[in-house]
């Protein structure tokens, strides 16, 4: 009888508790879902750096968009594209390639937050100069939009 009755009271929490275990798996979707888009839209935006394609690239930025670089201060949109114009002209051989995978981290209301490091590699005096460095990017969702509105770029 107390096997009968330990068995009701698990079967009766486990089906009070259904509701809340069931959020579970779509909460862990949702959230795989949120890193695949955030990483095939890094992808889209350095595909365009690498063909240094400036209007492609720049398409994918908010035209509020802060970028913070540890050497270069803070540019807004317009500087960031005319700092993205002059260095694929002094740098034609520019590439970026993601180390690594990125941690995405979702923003209540807006967004996204995008944590990585990258690799950045050019031709100086014949040989490669590469270097790695760390990044964050706050991806803003505009209805099926993903912008990115603000860079960290440092370690330099």
């Amino acid at each position: 009888m107390k096997k009968s009755i330990s068995l009701l009271v698990q079967m009766c929490l486990m089906l009070a508790c259904a509701p809340i275990f069931g959020q579970a798996k779509p909460a862990a979707d949702d959230k795989r879902q949120l890193s695949d888009t955030i990483t095939q839209m890094d992808t889209k935006t350095f595909a365009a750096f690498n063909k240094h394609d400036l209007d492609g690239l720049m398409a994918i930025f908010t035209p509020d968009l802060e970028f913070y670089h540890d050497k270069g201060g803070l540019t807004n949109y317009d500087q960031t594209r005319d700092g993205f114009r002059t260095m694929f002209a002094n740098m034609p051989d520019i590439r970026r390639n993601l180390v690594g995978s990125v941690e995405v981290y979702p923003i209540k209301d807006f967004g996204a937050i995008e944590v990585g490091t990258h690799r950045f590699c050019h031709k100086e005096n014949g040989t490669d100069d590469c270097g790695e460095f760390p990044f964050v990017m706050i991806w803003k969702k505009d209805g099926e939009t993903w912008k990115i509105s603000r860079v960290v770029s440092y370690g330099h």
